[in-house]
């Protein structure tokens, strides 16, 4: 049987996991309501591969925040699943992603692989994970508002997030909506 939330509920656990990213992100000790640690939602969109739709991403951002120097600014970008994979599949996916972008030495791609492959855990359709971007310090993973674990590598996070960040994305028409209301 497959259990779907009502919207009221599925936005307050969205609040809830935004509120505990947007308090790390921003350095803060105690968590907040989203959008009082000056984050706001930047843009939305789908992902889609072969016309499946994969997940729905949201990002949220300061006012500050400019898409052409992402990797300088605090963030958090929530995946929510359509479908059910498997950790080790999107961990593989996202290297993949990563390396599109521009190459990775073999040994670092490893590194990072066997690194996510050890944080990502399977996912099923509803469940959220939410990677909360740290300049200067890498970044750290949600599960559905619980923590995962953080990488704590900045080229790491800046290849991780620039999978729909970058100008070198594979997903542009993502990345515009994910930026729509983002200074460029």
């Amino acid at each position: 049987m497959q259990h779907r939330r009502h919207p009221v509920h599925a936005a307050q656990a969205a609040v809830g996991v935004l509120a505990i990213a947007l308090a790390l992100a921003c350095g803060s000790a105690a968590a907040s309501p989203a959008g009082s640690d000056g984050m706001r939602p930047a843009g939305e969109g789908r992902m889609r591969f072969w016309g499946i739709a994969v997940y729905d991403a949201q990002l949220w951002t300061g006012t500050d925040f400019v898409a052409d120097q992402f990797e300088r600014h605090p963030f958090v970008l929530e995946l929510a699943y359509l479908r059910a994979f498997r950790g080790g599949d999107v961990a593989d996916r996202s290297i993949d992603e990563m390396r599109k972008q521009r190459p990775i030495e073999a040994a670092q791609a490893a590194r990072w692989q066997a690194q996510l492959r050890q944080l990502l855990p399977d996912v099923r359709e509803g469940d959220r994970i939410a990677g909360v971007h740290r300049p200067g310090a890498g970044m750290s993973f949600f599960l559905n508002g619980k923590p995962l674990g953080e990488i704590a590598d900045t080229d790491f996070a800046a290849r991780f997030f620039g999978i729909w960040l970058s100008p070198a994305t594979t997903a542009p028409d993502l990345r515009a909506a994910l930026l729509r209301k983002a200074v460029r």
